[in-house]
């Protein structure tokens, strides 16, 4: 078992609680971290671009000019690609980018981040993150009293107090631990777990 430090909201240290080792001593596995985040992008990829076929574009339902007899080349639409306004030959579609890999490739992935942010010491628990009611105020005083910015803070969405408080404020996003990503890991410099969904999320990954 590995040794965390559990703090208070005031950035006081509590004790240390147990977490298991095959998460945090995980090895640092740089490329397949890498392979994971590159298939998180891509699945976040909308293929929006799109043209018009020639049976899409308004239009075009008279045939322009009579079959015989005018000496131009017969036509029975204006909206054929030929013609300016007409539709696309072979233009794009949407298109879906998204690919699997494997689910262990992925969580092992994840746990690699987190024993990096351990090894680094930027991955706290808290206690408590409860707050009140939803402000702003109290939110960034959790922030100060820890001394951290750029942090990624983890709780479960029944605390929609702690979520309201802090959706606003630069370099920080709150999520719950069942939607923690190797993105988001990566992307703050501090990890923020309360002691509830640090417990939740060591249990999911083991």
């Amino acid at each position: 078992m590995e040794k965390v430090q559990m703090y208070n909201p005031t950035g006081k240290k509590i004790k240390d609680i147990n977490a298991p080792k095959e998460v945090l001593s995980y090895p640092y596995k740089q490329h397949l971290i890498y392979e994971a985040l590159v298939n998180f992008q891509t699945n976040q990829r909308r293929g929006t671009a799109s043209t018009k076929a020639r049976g899409e574009v308004r239009g075009g339902g008279q045939k322009p000019w009579r079959q015989k007899g005018t000496g131009r080349a017969r036509t029975g639409s204006i909206r054929s690609p030929i013609f300016k306004g007409g539709g696309i030959t072979f233009g794009p579609k949407p298109k879906d980018y998204s690919y699997r890999i494997p689910k262990k490739a992925k969580r092992n992935a994840l746990k690699s981040a987190l024993s990096k942010k351990f090894a680094d010491k930027n991955l706290f628990v808290v206690d408590k993150l409860t707050l009140d009611k939803p402000k702003t105020k109290n939110g960034i005083k959790i922030l100060e009293a820890l001394k951290v910015e750029s942090a990624l803070i983890v709780d479960t969405h029944e605390n929609k107090n702690l979520f309201l408080s802090l959706r606003n404020v630069p370099k920080v996003k709150t999520i719950d631990y069942n939607q923690l990503n190797l993105y988001d890991v990566l992307r703050y410099k501090w990890l923020i777990l309360s002691e509830n969904a640090f417990g939740l999320l060591m249990e999911k990954l083991k």
